[in-house]
């Protein structure tokens, strides 16, 4: 089967706003029952005591919650210049390892899905996991045809769940609108709505296959052979189900098995980079969340991007203001600062650019370490310099009325992890003055 006509069979999901409470029926309302209960005692002793609850507090309650919770946190851990630095640190630890559910079950949601009993599709599959989070598990297979294969399967209910769950944060924020002054309604709102559609798009493997067979294809079409990523079987894929390509090899923060490797860990990482930022430019979308998990280095040498259920899609004028940004904090130039958040937020009003850059100024010059190296590269004494730094700007930028789009915040937590892998594979390296690292193509 082509990837066009496996598209064009099937019907993903369209984006929409959360839904009304009317419409959520038995399983919403059993489900908005159990997290107020988890929700209720915790918020009253915050309330008696009168005080915000701790990070770790809040970790832990977003753990307890469940699949929705736990992608809300992680979303904080990876957007410094949104949430306060003791939440994006404390959601740094935001674990998303769920109990897998039992393989009969599985069974269940592949047959129903593929339409066809297991034996038709697959000569055998384990009925233990490689892994489970949140949303899937992933279980190791052989096709008919001998090839070995990694089947991913959505757990039952997860779809309800989140429309459930946003449901009643859109209804949360609703009412904190009411009661709060100032408040930027729209940010809010305009955050529920990206988070409501992130999350269903991670929901649907059909969209997964074809992320990975366009991301395949800008390979293909630039001539990159450092870089692969799984090829979709589409004829034992679905909606719900996603079977695709096998990888052998080490995560590429696994130090003791990157030197058995054999392989120059530090020389694949550069290939990894340099794969990404091209595809800011020379794709339609580019990773969103090539973490330790979803890179690896494969037996053969080469480096496997795994996981495309999220993707970001950037403007290249944003692109081009967030280089910008960046080697303006390199080299301190404040005024280009300024120009550069404005270009890349979106503001309802106007803004004093000049008085904005005398703000920047004003943090650099109360910031602990002033070195450019601390700041935005890898061999500095902090490990979170660019986290520091940008919950100060995102903090700046907020006093002006500036709101970020959500594709500068998907990169810029990219920008976050790559910093961490250059620092355990390449110290002293800054991303920003390495000849290896090719930032803008």
């Amino acid at each position: 089967m082509s990837a066009d006509t496996f598209m064009a069979q099937k019907t993903p999901q369209k984006g929409r706003r959360p839904m009304q409470m009317a419409e959520l029926g038995v399983r919403g309302s059993v489900r908005l029952l159990q997290t107020f209960s988890a929700v209720y005692p915790k918020a009253l002793r915050w309330l008696i005591d009168w005080r915000v609850p701790a990070p770790a507090e809040m970790r832990e309650l977003f753990e307890s919650l469940g699949v929705t919770y736990i992608k809300f946190g992680q979303f904080i851990a990876s957007s410094p210049s949104i949430f306060p630095k003791e939440y994006v640190d404390e959601f740094q630890k935001c674990l998303d390892q769920t109990p897998a559910i039992p393989f009969r079950k599985v069974k269940a949601i592949i047959e129903e899905d593929l339409g066809k009993p297991l034996d038709r599709v697959f000569e055998h599959i384990s009925p233990q996991p490689l892994a489970s989070a949140s949303i899937a598990q992933v279980h190791a297979a052989t096709l008919l045809s001998g090839e070995q294969v990694v089947v991913k399967v959505q757990k039952p209910g997860v779809k309800e769940t989140l429309t459930t769950d946003l449901n009643a944060v859109y209804l949360m924020t609703r009412l904190c609108e009411r009661i709060i002054p100032n408040l930027d309604r729209g940010s809010i709102a305009d955050l529920v709505e990206e988070m409501y559609q992130a999350m269903l798009d991670e929901c649907d493997f059909v969209k997964e296959a074809d992320n990975l067979i366009h991301f395949s294809r800008f390979l293909n079409d630039s001539g990159n052979t450092s870089v692969v990523v799984p090829k979709p079987n589409l004829e034992a894929s679905n909606e719900r189900v996603l079977t695709m390509e096998r990888f052998y090899g080490v995560a590429l923060t696994d130090m003791e098995a990157l030197k058995a490797s054999g392989h120059d860990a530090a020389e694949s990482l550069f290939n990894a980079m340099n794969t990404w930022f091209a595809s800011l430019t020379q794709c339609a979308f580019f990773h969103a969340d090539l973490h330790s998990g979803n890179l690896m280095l494969l037996n053969n040498g080469q480096v496997g991007f795994i996981d495309f259920g999220m993707v970001g899609r950037i403007k290249p004028s944003v692109w081009e203001a967030t280089f910008k940004l960046f080697m303006a904090v390199n080299e301190q130039d404040y005024q280009t600062m300024a120009e550069s958040m404005l270009a890349i937020g979106v503001t309802r009003s106007e803004v004093d650019v000049d008085a904005l850059a005398r703000d920047i100024q004003h943090l650099f010059g109360r910031l602990d370490a002033m070195e450019p190296e601390y700041l935005l590269g890898s061999g500095g004494s902090e490990p979170d310099g660019v986290t520091s730094l940008m919950s100060e700007l995102g903090d700046i930028a907020k006093s002006y009325g500036i709101r970020f789009p959500r594709s500068f915040t998907l990169l810029l937590k990219q920008f976050l992890y790559f910093d961490r892998y250059m620092d355990l594979l390449a110290p002293g390296a800054n991303i920003f003055g390495d000849d290896r690292v090719t930032l803008y193509q």
